[in-house]
């Protein structure tokens, strides 16, 4: 799991947690990890907010890259970020800088969001053997990482992300007789999920775990996305 064939997602993680354990936004969020990404390698060329005139994703038109990472001899990384926050109210427990995380309460469209981005990814990554991308997690929900807690189909049923699933083909958003086409995504890899931790800031809701999955497609890939 490198970035632009120089470092490691999950080294840039474990940095970004030591002097940012928490974020205000997912602004933030990006912002910092665009930051803690060049400290590390330097030479890794971080471009944010980038448009993609690739293949579209359901005719939605132009889309951005949150953040397009150029390394040498060709490799490139596109990568997605979302901080998805639950309630929380406390300091920064190195620095004692105050902070108020919003709670979203909208965890299915949090998961939409996140199987979008896989989706977006697979289509931007071109298959040249040398670009590939991530979408990257990050929450103070367990909620999200957690199995759901009754049997009863949702309408995220299918975009559910919890530890140990696999999220592959096509991806049915609603109940069944009343399916969303245009929330709906085929995913033509096969991502299991493996949630990591981040950081613990205290109280309520204080534990921060982050979830990646990397898209990578085989230059021999027949794609007709």
């Amino acid at each position: 799991m490198e970035i632009a064939g120089s470092v490691k997602l999950a080294a840039v993680m474990a940095e970004l947690a030591t002097v940012r354990p928490v974020f205000h936004s997912e602004a933030d969020f990006q912002h910092a990890f665009a930051w803690t990404l060049h400290r590390l390698a330097p030479s890794v060329g971080v471009r944010l907010e980038v448009p993609q005139d690739g293949p579209q994703v359901l005719g939605r038109g132009r889309r951005h890259l949150d953040l397009l990472c150029l390394g040498a001899d060709g490799h490139r990384t596109a990568i997605e970020l979302k901080y998805f926050t639950r309630l929380w109210v406390g300091a920064d427990p190195h620095t004692a800088e105050p902070f108020h995380l919003r709670g979203h309460e909208a965890t299915d469209l949090g998961r939409q969001g996140f199987v979008f981005d896989i989706a977006r990814l697979e289509q931007f990554c071109v298959p040249d053997g040398k670009m590939n991308g991530f979408a990257v997690m990050l929450s103070n929900d367990e909620r999200l990482w957690n199995p759901a807690a009754t049997a009863r189909r949702t309408r995220d049923h299918e975009f559910r992300i919890n530890e140990g699933r696999t999220l592959t083909g096509m991806l049915r958003w609603g109940i069944e007789g009343s399916w969303s086409a245009s929330s709906e995504r085929h995913l033509f890899g096969s991502y299991p999920l493996a949630w990591q931790d981040y950081s613990e800031i205290g109280g309520t809701h204080g534990t921060l775990r982050w979830l990646a999955v990397e898209v990578k497609r085989p230059v021999a890939e027949p794609y007709s996305g």
